[in-house]
């Protein structure tokens, strides 16, 4: 069961910043079809990170996307964006006409089964800007997924269904980590699908 109701109009953050859920915004069968297009069809990749001078290399897979072979550094390693798949075209031009927002990039995470994770980390990067917009899609196994404010002692988690979109706005980056938490009873994939907008230089 969903710690929140999906109510798109409801602010899962109780100060500094903006979350909304909608819950699934696609039929189940629909959501399927995407998330097999997603799985064996875009080229996966081991994600690599640099923590304290060593590489470290993810068993969670990524793929980066963009209007352009933009370039995105995160955790000291940098990615250029692939040409848009088909079905992403298709998932960001749905995730605009619901949020508003306009995104010029997208951020795919593979997580094979609950095994895998992503550990506490705010999407602030300088190249997304300041108080961006970031929607996030998940297809697959149902994770929860978890906000702690980074000064005060606020804690809010939801759990992400398939098919479904979760907007994070406003300052959620400058004042909120997000983690997606292990979960060991978990065996099947999850795929998650951030839309971003990088800010490109002048």
């Amino acid at each position: 069961m969903n710690l929140f109701a999906a109510d798109p109009t409801l602010n899962l953050l109780p100060c500094d910043g903006v979350v909304n859920y909608h819950g699934p915004v696609l039929g189940q069968n629909e959501a399927q079809r995407y998330f097999e297009a997603l799985l064996h069809e875009v080229p996966w990749q081991n994600d690599e990170a640099i923590i304290f001078g060593k590489r470290i290399v993810t068993a969670r897979k990524v793929a980066w996307y963009g209007d352009t072979d933009y370039a995105y550094t995160y955790s000291g390693t940098t990615k250029h964006a692939l040409v848009w798949h088909a079905e992403l075209r298709e998932l960001k031009a749905l995730v605009e006409r619901i949020s508003g927002a306009t995104f010029n990039s997208c951020l795919l995470n593979l997580y094979h089964d609950g095994n895998e994770g992503m550990a506490w980390h705010s999407d602030d990067e300088k190249a997304l800007g300041r108080n961006t917009t970031i929607a996030s899609v998940s297809f697959g196994a149902e994770r929860k997924f978890c906000f702690k404010h980074k000064r005060e002692a606020h804690a809010v988690s939801v759990m992400l269904e398939h098919g479904s979109l979760l907007v994070m706005q406003g300052t959620t980056q400058t004042h909120w980590l997000h983690s997606l938490p292990k979960a060991k009873k978990i065996t099947t994939p999850r795929i998650n699908l951030t839309f971003r907008t990088m800010v490109l230089p002048g």
